[in-house]
């Protein structure tokens, strides 16, 4: 083990030397550039709690300081050609993809008419309302990245929040977990569960992840739904448990514009289809995206022209109108500029050397402690699990997955633990996922519903995202611990068994307790 320690301390530091060739200023990985780059990190932190100033402001400030001190003083902590490479442009042209999608939605009134019949199956409850919401929003993520779902949920938990009267945030924050909750569930809900089933070194596919990784999730869900209901007690938890005839009312909310919706269904089919198989034909999930949007835009533009005559103001129903009011360009910005500062601690190797203090400590715990095979299994994945949580909470938990994923392969390598190792690769993604509910900035889809809530006048802060999410963040990782410690001890076969058991029974208890309002 103190071999794998020093042997990846001086991998890192190699990789990464400072040089330029072609003239491209690499970054320079000494302590000091390091040590900068984590104050800068803790000081977009800092800026972000005490919410002062725009948020979009504080990562643009913070690129720009780097960039002062990269052309400017011998510390070369990331060039303009490297933070290129660091922003995902996936990732941005996805958000603008389904944004614009979501626009187009939106003319066919297609969201106040699906709340209509949400509201009328809830009864008018905004406690068994949230339910419907959170599981929704947690299964549809398994299948979906959980970006796309809270672009989709979003407008539907924003219009029931108002008609009910209630907190948004109690709809909104809870959704933005299931989802986080729900995309650690599959290979493809969540970038690092992806980053780690397309490593040929895992050897892990698409049925791993929900052989092993749907049950933890499932209770999570539950417990999310009970935490829930008790820190917003007055908006959905028990004495909101009421059904509201005049809320459940239908407003008489009709569809417009039927044959586009028709379309946009089918276009949009296809889109997910893009994002399901893209381990087959190697697409980014951007690029169904925008090739659907682009089709479903001129779809617009045909069936309008049919009906309209074209004038000089014609063209505001179409693209223009959706790129100026549907899509969030701050929020865009937000994530480029951030992926940028994220970007800066993997060009200096400060997160390579966080990685690799990770093998140091697991090293120095195991021999203190004299631990067994199966206690040094167990050690190293909570190590793993509660490391990663933590620092996907502070940082974009993507980065973090793909300078993980080869310390943990050649942790497996010396640790010899044949196939129960590969409990391992699940400590990875359960830390990486679920410890993105942790902060504001812990996870795209974080963000994301922040900004849509803030374009429509509800403004959620980073104190009062975090004070909810780090108490997820809390719960669901002790459930991890425990699923990894009965994974290694008990066999994962006979963990899905009696999980499944216990959730069948669970679920069967809540809904005979709360009519149909689980938990």
């Amino acid at each position: 083990m103190k071999r794998l320690a020093v042997t990846a301390l001086l991998a890192i530091g190699g990789a990464t030397s400072a040089h330029a060739a072609g003239g491209r200023i690499e970054s320079t990985t000494d302590v000091v550039s390091q040590a900068i780059v984590a104050a800068t990190l803790v000081g977009v932190f800092a800026m972000l709690a005490a919410d002062r100033v725009h948020r979009v402001l504080v990562p643009i400030t913070a690129v720009a300081m780097l960039w002062l001190l990269t052309y400017f003083t011998p510390w070369k902590l990331i060039s303009f050609e490297t933070a290129k490479d660091a922003v995902d442009l996936n990732v941005i042209l996805l958000l603008a993809a389904m944004m614009m999608l979501v626009g187009i939605l939106k003319t066919t009134n297609v969201f106040p008419w699906a709340v209509d019949r949400l509201l009328e199956r809830s009864k008018g409850n905004p406690s068994r309302a949230a339910v419907l919401i959170v599981w929704f929003t947690g299964v549809l993520s398994a299948i979906l990245d959980n970006v796309t779902t809270v672009i989709f949920t979003y407008p539907m938990a924003s219009e029931m929040a108002r008609r009910l009267k209630i907190n948004g945030s109690a709809f909104l924050l809870p959704m933005v977990m299931a989802a986080n909750i729900g995309g650690t569930a599959t290979l493809i809900g969540d970038p690092p569960n992806v980053l780690i089933g397309a490593d040929p070194r895992t050897g892990l596919s698409f049925m791993d992840f929900i052989y092993h990784l749907t049950m933890p999730c499932t209770l999570m869900m539950f417990v999310l739904v009970w935490y829930a209901r008790r820190y917003y007690p007055q908006d959905i938890g028990a004495p909101a448990n009421r059904d509201h005839a005049e809320a459940a009312r239908p407003t008489g909310a009709q569809l417009r514009n039927v044959r586009l919706l028709r379309w946009t269904c089918i276009v949009t089919a296809f889109i997910f289809a893009g994002f399901m198989t893209h381990s087959l034909t190697g697409m980014q999930v951007a690029v169904p995206a925008v090739i659907g949007v682009v089709v479903i835009l001129l779809l617009e533009d045909f069936f309008y022209l049919r009906e309209h005559k074209p004038t000089h103001d014609e063209r505001r129903h179409g693209v223009l109108l959706v790129l100026e009011r549907e899509v969030e360009w701050p929020t865009l910005f937000f994530f480029l500029f951030l992926f940028i500062v994220v970007g800066a601690a993997v060009a200096t190797g400060l997160i390579g050397s966080l990685a690799a203090g990770l093998a140091l400590a697991i090293d120095a715990m195991s021999g203190a402690m004299s631990l067994s095979p199966s206690g040094t299994l167990l050690l190293t994945a909570l190590v793993i699990l509660w490391v990663s949580g933590f620092l996907s909470a502070l940082v974009d938990n993507i980065p973090y997955t793909a300078v993980t994923i080869p310390l943990v392969a050649d942790l497996i390598r010396r640790l010899d633990a044949g196939p129960q190792s590969q409990v391992l690769w699940w400590a990875l993604a359960l830390g990486a996922c679920l410890g993105g509910n942790g902060t504001l900035i812990g996870a795209s889809a974080n963000v994301t519903v922040t900004g849509l809530a803030e374009r429509d006048g509800k403004r959620i802060s980073f104190n009062e995202f975090t004070a909810f999410g780090a108490g997820v963040t809390l719960i669901t990782l002790v459930i991890s611990t425990a699923y990894l410690a009965l994974w290694i001890y008990v066999g994962a076969t006979m963990v899905n068994i009696v999980g499944a058991a216990i959730l069948l029974a669970m679920a069967a208890w809540f809904t005979v307790r709360r009519g149909s309002t689980i938990v």
